[in-house]
């Protein structure tokens, strides 16, 4: 789905279109769930169309109800179904290995960051019902993860928003450019920190599946 498709959702359906990809994203379905968070807040803050506080609440009750379905999905088919289809939805068997790793070494932090990683946003709820973690500490970690990611990524893309609506010519063009580089700088940084690790962790791994 590109930003041209998102855009005309955002407009049309607002609030909505916000909690239901945000919803589906969380529980495990390949959408861009950032994304719309980030374009519905930027429109709401270069036209006043929407309401900045809805569109935190929808994202953050779309994070939490679809973090909860992709925890009850995990505890209940196990590692098996990420195993069988996680191909399906980005997540091949390095970036599986890696999540397994990084949950088994960190539990709770990975629940609450891992909504700040795009990887770990699919993944993170399901590792949890995998690995038999307790709903409530579930629970607890994702929701305030889910409201504390909606609130910083909303917050900052309606300021950057309505930003833009009062600079207008080079200047706004210029503070455009930037924001667009270091989005694009941070994305290249993630994902090359993240091939480091998964190497890294396969590498540990080889000699324990062969002892086994």
């Amino acid at each position: 789905m590109f930003i041209e498709q998102i855009q005309p959702l955002i407009a049309q359906h607002g609030y909505w279109a916000v909690f239901l990809i945000v919803l589906l994203e969380s529980a495990g379905v390949p959408l861009p769930g950032e994304t719309v968070l980030l374009l519905a807040a930027g429109y709401a803050g270069a036209t006043g169309e929407l309401d900045v506080v809805w569109i935190v609440a929808a994202a953050a009750a779309g994070a939490i109800l679809g973090d909860n379905v992709g925890y009850w999905v995990g505890r209940k088919f196990g590692a098996g179904l990420l195993q069988r289809y996680g191909k399906f939805i980005h997540l091949p068997p390095d970036r599986l290995l890696l999540g397994q790793y990084l949950f088994e070494k960190h539990g709770g932090k990975i629940v609450f960051f891992g909504r700040f990683v795009a990887f770990l946003r699919v993944l993170a709820a399901l590792l949890a019902g995998v690995n038999q973690y307790a709903w409530g500490r579930f629970l607890f970690f994702n929701a305030t993860g889910g409201l504390v990611w909606a609130t910083i990524m909303g917050t900052g893309a309606y300021l950057f928003g309505d930003a833009m609506h009062r600079v207008s010519g080079p200047l706004g063009l210029i503070a455009l450019g930037v924001v667009v580089a270091a989005a694009v700088a941070a994305i290249v940084l993630v994902r090359r920190e993240e091939k480091r690790m998964a190497q890294q962790v396969a590498a540990e791994r080889a000699p324990q599946a062969q002892e086994a």
